[in-house]
């Protein structure tokens, strides 16, 4: 059963007398999930091709490659050079994601005991930094320019971060508390 399925029909009714919530359509659920991968390297352009490719094979969907906004002389930066890509998931590819993310890339992780429940954003947010994206099943090591990292955002509309927890760990995300 598909986890968009699975929220409708189990846990939903759960997280209603949980949380409290008399209406259906207050109960948290996934607005939306921003996946993105800086490239530290702007000189090599066939890192950021390779950034391009694991994130589509990844998630399924192309992504659009993100710009400088201002020029940084540190770190030898002009502004409108290509610093990464992104990539954003709504709806049933969000919660499909998801599935993936909480029942195979995340358990595949050695010596994974769950995620930290801290990073909450205040609003019921979620943010979950992945070192490598060789955890992912789509990704073979000998296509990889380059070992990269990810951020990966899951934006809920829960109201608050307790609401978050309750509805992501309702989902299937294991946290270490």
């Amino acid at each position: 059963m598909l986890l968009r399925e699975r929220y409708a029909k189990e846990i939903a009714p759960k997280l209603k007398q949980e949380l409290g919530i008399s209406n259906v359509m207050e109960l948290p659920r996934v607005e939306k999930i921003v996946i993105n991968m800086g490239v530290a390297e702007k000189d090599n352009p066939k890192v950021l091709e390779g950034a391009v490719a694991n994130l589509a094979k990844i998630t399924g969907q192309k992504p659009i490659v993100t710009k400088a906004k201002k020029s940084i002389s540190d770190f030898k930066l002009t502004a409108g050079d290509p610093i990464g890509c992104k990539v954003t998931l709504r709806g049933e590819r969000a919660y499909e994601f998801l599935n993936k993310l909480f029942n195979v890339v995340l358990p595949g992780i050695r010596d994974f005991r769950g995620v930290s429940s801290s990073s909450f954003d205040g609003r019921g947010n979620y943010t979950i930094g992945m070192t490598e994206q060789l955890t992912f099943p789509e990704i073979e090591y000998n296509e990889i320019v380059k070992t990269q990292g990810m951020d990966i955002t899951i934006v809920t509309t829960a109201r608050d971060d307790r609401e978050g927890y309750v509805f992501l760990k309702a989902l299937g995300l294991a946290f270490n508390d």
